[in-house]
């Protein structure tokens, strides 16, 4: 059995001095045949850790009805078989660019507060999950060696209260590895995300001395650790691919091992918003105040592409990663990326392009076979129980009567407008043509 502790302000495990090297990568962002080499490929660049979420509207569609609920554990168990410590954040607010923050839509009371009602969920949700990770800490033979409370906090309120109920939660169900808060490296983020019994943590992108001056100001105390170093970001619908040079990520990289500190990549391998899974953002700085929603890819730029392959940012973090802890052999990749040919495992074969002709095909109006429900208003999708999807609405206009504007208030996403069934307009919420850029504050 593991100890993993923190003393004199460090991590120890088994009595030694420990810096965590770790690199997110989401399991319900790739198909669980994908995990075992992804897992090995973020192993080879030098991490001795793997990060993920635990996006609760996933797991519990609907109150009291669980999906998919041995995902994580399964996840857990290949990361050990590939020497990987974990380090599980389960929210129950996770942002992640998910769906509503991976908050259920079926919630009750006012949310990330301490509400009785919402507090009665999620203590629901954490019976059922928890003690799927508990019993996977180091302290009981596993590989999880910390467990994060909420996440980034201090960007949205500042009730204690409902911290300290979440943190006392994971105790009592059994969470005895370390816990921490992770939030912007700034005042008003830390003070607003930090909780007593739990270390803090920083996100950010650049300016490591900065960021972990401002920790230590608040927690002189906690081991320096970049809980989110945003190598890359996501894209939003209608801009450019956000990118950022490998050459400059790793220099920041290295500053922030050169501090001595943990980190966590963020992301080290993205891969893909499956369905209708992915969020949106809205407000700020950093959306230019737009409400934009996010694509499919989550490619994040990361040092592994959304098709798992190390790209070029990969091998320039392995590099740096070398300067201060020892490199496993390096992993078999398209000759385009690699810049050795020294090999551990052959690369999975990429398919050819091929062309599929579309022959046959359905009217939208044919496939809406559910109950017909009556309201004097156009009804949100949580007022007719649904999570996801599309919503049919039908209405006669009276007449004669004067032409009048058809104005859609707050439309969150698209909508087709249908008369006598005949397509007449499609309408979406106005994109900024404005590219993405990365972020002056927090947003993993």
């Amino acid at each position: 059995m593991t100890a993993f502790t923190v003393e004199d302000g460090q991590f120890v495990r088994d009595g030694r001095p420990h810096r965590v090297l770790s690199g997110a990568l989401h399991y319900f962002r790739s198909h669980r045949a994908q995990w075992p080499r992804r897992l090995s490929v973020l192993r080879a660049m030098g991490l001795n850790t793997v990060e993920t979420y635990v996006p609760w509207n996933l797991h519990e569609p609907r109150r009291g009805r669980y999906r998919d609920l041995d995902a994580l554990g399964s996840f857990l168990d290949l990361a050990a078989a590939a020497g990987l410590d974990a380090i599980v954040r389960p929210g129950p607010y996770i942002c992640a660019e998910w769906e509503n923050g991976g908050l259920p839509w079926w919630l009750s009371g006012p949310p990330r507060c301490a509400h009785p009602d919402f507090l009665a969920d999620v203590d629901a949700w954490f019976d059922v999950l928890i003690p799927e990770v508990a019993a996977r800490q180091v302290t009981r033979g596993g590989n999880v060696v910390l467990v994060q409370v909420e996440n980034e906090y201090g960007s949205y309120g500042s009730d204690r209260a409902y911290l300290a109920h979440l943190r006392d939660g994971l105790v009592r169900r059994g969470i005895d590895v370390p816990l921490f808060t992770s939030d912007g490296g700034e005042a008003l983020f830390l003070t607003g995300g930090m909780v007593d019994g739990a270390l803090a943590t920083v996100n950010f992108g650049s300016d490591a001395a900065g960021q972990f001056g401002e920790l230590r100001r608040h927690r002189p105390r906690d081991p320096l650790f970049c809980m989110e170093f945003w190598d890359g970001w996501f894209d939003h619908w209608g801009d450019r691919h956000v990118v950022r040079a490998p050459e400059d990520a790793a220099a920041a990289l290295d500053e922030v091992l050169a501090a001595g500190a943990s980190v966590n990549l963020y992301m080290a391998h993205g891969g893909t918003n499956f369905g209708f899974w992915a969020g949106a953002n809205a407000g700020g700085e950093v959306h230019d105040g737009a409400y934009r929603p996010t694509v499919t890819s989550y490619d994040y730029d990361a040092p592994m592409d959304e098709a798992g392959n190390p790209t070029p940012k990969y091998w320039a973090f392995r590099e740096v990663i070398g300067r201060y802890a020892p490199l496993p052999p390096p992993p078999t990749t398209p000759t385009s990326t690699a810049p050795t040919s020294t090999a551990s495992e052959a690369a999975p074969p990429t398919l050819p392009a091929q062309t599929v002709p579309l022959t046959r095909s359905v009217r939208l109006f044919e496939v809406f076979n559910n109950p017909t429900i009556q309201s004097p208003h156009i009804p949100t999708f949580e007022q007719v129980g649904q999570h996801q999807g599309f919503l049919l609405h039908r209405t006669t206009v009276p007449g004669p009567r004067p032409p009048l504007p058809l104005r859609l208030r707050d439309l969150r996403d698209r909508a087709q407008l249908y008369v006598d069934g005949t397509h007449q307009a499609t309408y979406s919420r106005a994109a900024d043509p404005k590219p993405s850029r990365p972020p002056t504050s927090p947003a993993g």
